[in-house]
């Protein structure tokens, strides 16, 4: 799975990984409808931490598709109610 980070770049990360991003981003959209900013934020730098840890950063010159694409690192909480809703930003 090819994971962009809005405004950084792209990661490979791989399928296992791939599925814990799922799960994380469904806990934040839970975070998001339970209007929990405090939660969100925890589970969006675990998010952003995961695939930083995981992912192998693709380089600048290799065009790839995006599979996913994170919003900004310094997203807001009101911009995320945006972001994070229904099946979040990886459907299941």
């Amino acid at each position: 799975m090819i994971v962009r980070i809005s405004g950084e770049g792209q990661y490979r990360l791989p399928e296992d990984q791939a599925a814990r991003l799922n799960e994380l981003d469904n806990v934040a959209v839970a975070a998001v409808d339970a209007g929990d900013e405090q939660r969100f934020a925890q589970v969006w730098r675990e998010m952003l931490d995961l695939v930083e840890s995981q992912g192998e950063r693709v380089p600048d010159d290799e065009l790839v598709g995006s599979d996913c694409i994170l919003p900004p690192r310094d997203i807001e909480f009101a911009e995320a109610q945006g972001e994070f809703t229904g099946e979040g930003l990886i459907p299941d």
